[in-house]
């Protein structure tokens, strides 16, 4: 428990500093940084070699959190309280800025306490070059960026994760109906 706390404050630093992490998620491992942050932004899709067409989801600790950052209520509201904590993943309106975002309430414990330490949602997505197999141990995330250029600032490694499916991606439309953009672990 103490090893796990010492690796949240870490990267409770790194993440405050504008850095870059490695995390494990529930599924695979991630890389993470804060989402207001364009730099960091930017040198995860660097890492990945993966174009700005395609942007990242966030993970949240609560409903509060996903609420700092985007529009929820009615049928998403109801679709959270089902799922979430768990392998479902929202794009709903977003409260700044951008039209959308696509947020989750990860059931990684893990996740949940990096996330509930930070404050805020992190960015999430698979710690490997776009394309290519996704990481599922530590030692794999430092395999996969060793002769990259742009490397995560932290690789937080708790060993090996099972294999699962990834997280069901669903549009909450502003009339209410559901629109699946990937199928995963949770059938809607």
């Amino acid at each position: 428990m103490q090893q796990r706390s010492e690796g949240i404050a870490k990267a409770v630093v790194v993440l405050r500093s504008g850095g870059v992490i490695a995390y494990p998620t529930e599924t695979v491992y991630g890389l993470g940084c804060d989402p207001r942050n364009p730099d960091a932004i930017q040198r995860i899709f660097k890492m990945k070699g993966r174009t700005r067409r395609a942007p990242f989801l966030l993970v949240a600790s609560s409903v509060a959190q996903v609420r700092k950052v985007a529009k929820l209520n009615g049928k998403g509201l109801t679709m959270a309280r089902k799922y979430w904590p768990g392998p479902l993943t929202l794009v709903l309106p977003a409260k700044l800025g951008k039209k959308d975002i696509a947020i989750r309430v990860s059931s990684s414990n893990f996740v949940q306490a990096l996330t509930r330490a930070y404050g805020f949602p992190i960015v999430s997505t698979s710690a490997n070059i776009s394309g290519q197999p996704e990481a599922r141990s530590g030692q794999a995330v430092r395999k996969i960026f060793k002769a990259r250029k742009e490397q995560p600032d932290l690789v937080i490694d708790v060993g090996s994760l099972p294999r699962r499916k990834a997280s069901t991606v669903a549009r909450v439309r502003g009339d209410g109906t559901i629109e699946v953009l990937r199928k995963g672990a949770i059938r809607i």
